[in-house]
C-alpha cells in the first residue's frame, strides 16, 4: 500500500531553530530517506518553498478566486510530503515517527486511493 506523510511545519518552532539545527535536520533527513530507499519503502519526496510564494484556488458557481499564500488560518504550513510503500498503516506510522521533520510540527499520514 502507498502512503502519503504530508509534513506540517509550525513557523514559530521553525523560526526559532537555529541554521545549525537546520542542518542537522537536514542531514537527519537524507540519512532517513536513504534508509528508506535501501528498505525498500522509499518511492518519493520532496520540500516544499515558503509559503509566501503559494497561491490558493477556490472554484464558486463556476468562478475561479486565487489569493496569496496557503489556507489563511492555520499555525502550521505544507512543508513536504514523502511517498513510501509500507504493508499496513502501523508500519507506516512507525515509520513516520522516526523522521526528524516531526521536530518541528505535525506530519499527516494518508493512504493513497490507489486510482
Amino acid at each position: 500500500m502507498r502512503y502519503l506523510c504530508l509534513f506540517y511545519i509550525d513557523q514559530t518552532l521553525a523560526d526559532a531553530a537555529s541554521k545549525e539545527e537546520w542542518a542537522e535536520i537536514d542531514r537527519e533527513s537524507l540519512a532517513s530517506n536513504e534508509e528508506l530507499r535501501r528498505s525498500g519503502h522509499y518511492l518519493a519526496s520532496n520540500a516544499l518553498a515558503d509559503p509566501k510564494t503559494a497561491k490558493t484556488l477556490r472554484v464558486r458557481a463556476g468562478k475561479a478566486s486565487w489569493t496569496d499564500g496557503p489556507f489563511a488560518e492555520t499555525k502550521e504550513h505544507l512543508g513536504g510530503f514523502l511517498l513510501i510503500e509500507a504493508k499496513n498503516l502501523a508500519e507506516v506510522m512507525e515509520i513516520a515517527a522516526r523522521d526528524p521533520l516531526a521536530r518541528m510540527g505535525a506530519i499527516e499520514v494518508r493512504e493513497t486511493a490507489g486510482f
